[in-house]
């Protein structure tokens, strides 16, 4: 057992994604392989202090339709944020050194402050290799703006959108009858649907957009495209191979009057309405076509590790929404079940993604 690799675990963050975040956490430690991998739970809090945590992953889970947080009890790690020093680094007095002391990090943060290339870029300086696509890919996954300049770029279909930057307060009369209503108005770098508003007269985009600055001072206005919602994983393994995962559909019920509009925050991961199929029922032709195209929307920002591809299909084809740099994997994720769908399952998963950081490890390549 002493040769077992060390994995720290990076979980929670400052993001409004925390909650998920500590929920992914769960299933990322119930499934490290405890003949191979000891791990190292490594907590942040929603101000910026890390702490190391519970390896019970049992710790992590919602109650009461109240998702997990970290809390400050643990005991407090060199990482951390000092309050009167904006954004510095500085060592705790008596702190333990964990970092220093892992073979490898799974950081498993959704959002701002994790996910967008910010700890990668901690990482790499530290020269500790991690799961997931580095600085650059998860930079431009997390900003819609950026995802679909990259994908379009590279030929690959994505809907039309309105950047609105602090100091713009609304959408031009001539972008309004581009994009059509409805539209979708959302923070443009967040995820889990959260700050998003479905706009179905104009007269509401107003309080929409105030919604999503809430969240993010730039914001996205994207045109509502007409489709089925799907997704389909990619996952690159440690020889280099990149693979597409059986593509999933999430329905609505047609028969809940009581269901919401669009895949918001609560259907995500509170409430049990939203019904899937894995794999989608879809034609042969169609299926192998999003496949093919989430491998070369993966391949466009640079990924690496893995990456969620979601689409529309629509009439003229498969549209890409956008791309997640490190998916969900709560109970109710895609990500984690297309791949148990496609032959790997959890504990499978998990290895192959630390063996590929392992692989591949960290510095330019």
């Amino acid at each position: 057992m002493t040769n077992r690799t060390r994995v720290a675990v990076v979980f929670g963050g400052r993001s409004n994604e925390h909650g998920v975040s500590c929920v992914s956490a769960r299933t990322v430690l119930a499934s490290l392989d405890p003949e191979r991998y000891e791990a190292v739970p490594i907590g942040i809090t929603r101000d910026g202090t890390w702490v190391l945590g519970d390896a019970d992953p049992r710790t992590l889970s919602a109650q009461d339709r109240a998702l997990p947080m970290v809390d400050d009890k643990g005991t407090a790690l060199a990482l951390t944020a000092d309050p009167s020093r904006a954004g510095a680094l500085v060592p705790l007095d008596g702190a333990e050194t964990v970092l220093g002391a892992v073979d490898i990090v799974f950081p498993v943060l959704h959002g701002a402050f994790g996910e967008d290339g910010t700890l990668q870029g901690l990482l790499e300086l530290a020269e500790l290799p991690y799961v997931g696509p580095g600085v650059l890919a998860s930079a431009a996954g997390m900003d819609k703006e950026f995802t679909k300049k990259l994908l379009a770029a590279e030929g690959l279909p994505v809907g039309a959108q309105v950047v609105l930057r602090p100091g713009t307060a609304t959408v031009a009369d001539a972008d309004r009858a581009r994009l059509a209503l409805p539209v979708f108005v959302k923070p443009a770098r967040g995820g889990s649907s959260i700050g998003i508003t479905k706009v179905d007269s104009w007269d509401e985009l107003d309080a929409a957009i105030a919604e999503a600055r809430r969240h993010d001072p730039k914001v996205i206005v994207e045109s509502g495209i007409v489709g089925r919602e799907v997704e389909c994983g990619v996952l690159e393994f440690p020889d280099g191979r990149v693979e597409a995962s059986v593509v999933a559909e999430i329905r609505m019920p047609e028969d809940d009057s009581q269901a919401p509009d669009f895949y918001d925050f609560d259907t995500k991961y509170l409430d049990d309405v939203c019904e899937f199929d894995v794999p989608a029922k879809l034609d042969d032709a169609v299926s192998l076509e999003i496949r093919e195209l989430a491998v070369r929307a993966f391949r466009a920002l640079d990924c690496q590790g893995l990456a969620r591809v979601d689409f529309f299909v629509t009439a003229d084809g498969p549209v890409i929404n956008e791309i997640n740099t490190m998916p969900g994997f709560t109970s109710i994720s895609m990500y984690p079940r297309m791949w148990e769908a496609t032959g790997i399952d959890n504990r499978t998963l998990v290895s192959t993604l630390i063996e590929t950081a392992r692989a591949r490890g960290t510095g330019l390549r």
